[in-house]
């Protein structure tokens, strides 16, 4: 077994989107308009940052969400589904009048998806209510860019405290990358995260060599099947991806961002922190939903060893 700790069990801030998710079950996806059978029906909690969080809490972390939602039903069933599943949401705020973010996700045979989202209205841009003082008691933090004044208030909290920050780098508009990017440690996006921040080039490592520019310690991104390539001081990396037969891959990300800041928190080494988030990501997609099949600490540590031996 790796031995990942420094820290025992680490405290963890997860600031961003939280979603309830409607996911379909299909055969195949649609292309085009008409009907479409579905073969089952799930609901739940989702969101990049909730399931982060989520991922974290089963690894064995104190997970703190922070986030914001409308006082409505979706949001209520939001807020209680992260605590049953462990997570602290006493900064997880229901504004009154607001509506919460809804997803309708499309899943087919091979675990290929198809999202659709609202992300909420009338939701407050202020940070100003967040703990901030709190940051300085953890040991790591993770935001996306759905909230990014609180994202940026966040990080630049972590940045004076010295606590290492993770971002999750999905799309959106670049000058919030912009923003965000000074102040953050591991900026960890999506390939098509990436291609839309950095549409200057088509070459993923100069797209990563540009985000990096833009002042994170360490810019990734996450491929899918074909792993994970990162740029740091010493130059240029990849990891091969976990192979699992895939029958959901909705969340995958956002459990590789979890297991990832769950890794730093406890001070593991870069690559054994993305050895470790890109197996829990794997194992996960071997199930349906956005959070189930998460594993534990000591199942993900023994398929990571697993993996390393056979890929050193």
């Amino acid at each position: 077994m790796i031995d990942l700790f420094q820290v025992a069990s680490p405290r963890l801030i997860c600031l961003g989107l939280s979603a309830y998710d409607l996911t379909w079950i299909v055969d195949s996806l649609p292309s085009s308009g008409g009907k479409t059978r579905a073969l089952d029906i799930h609901e739940g909690g989702g969101g990049m940052a909730a399931n982060a969080s989520v991922a974290a809490a089963k690894l064995g972390a104190d997970v703190k969400f922070w986030g914001r939602a409308g006082q409505d039903p979706h949001g209520l069933a939001m807020r209680e589904g992260l605590q049953k599943l462990g997570v602290d949401v006493t900064q997880f705020r229901l504004f009154e009048g607001s509506r919460s973010s809804v997803s309708s996700v499309i899943v087919d045979r091979f675990g290929d998806r198809t999202i659709v989202n609202f992300r909420g209205l009338g939701l407050p841009e202020d940070p100003s209510w967040l703990p901030l003082a709190e940051v300085e008691s953890s040991h790591a933090v993770l935001a996306d860019s759905r909230w990014p004044e609180g994202a940026l208030a966040l990080f630049q909290a972590a940045k004076n405290y010295r606590v290492p920050s993770v971002l999750d780098g999905d799309v959106t508009e670049a000058r919030i990358f912009d923003v965000l990017l000074p102040f953050v440690d591991y900026a960890i996006f999506s390939e098509s995260g990436l291609k839309g921040y950095a549409a200057q080039s088509s070459e993923i490592e100069k797209q990563l060599q540009f985000a990096r520019s833009k002042g994170c310690r360490v810019a990734a991104v996450t491929l899918g099947e074909r792993g994970v390539l990162w740029v740091d001081d010493e130059g240029v990396h990849n990891l091969p991806a976990f192979p699992v037969e895939a029958v959901d891959t909705t969340g995958a990300g956002d459990v590789f961002h979890g297991a990832f800041v769950f890794a730093i928190g406890v001070r593991a080494p870069v690559q054994k922190a993305f050895q470790l988030a890109s197996v829990v990501a794997a194992l996960k997609c071997m199930h349906s939903g956005g959070r189930n099949g998460v594993p534990n600490l000591s199942t993900a540590l023994s398929v990571v060893q697993n993996f390393k031996e056979k890929n050193e």
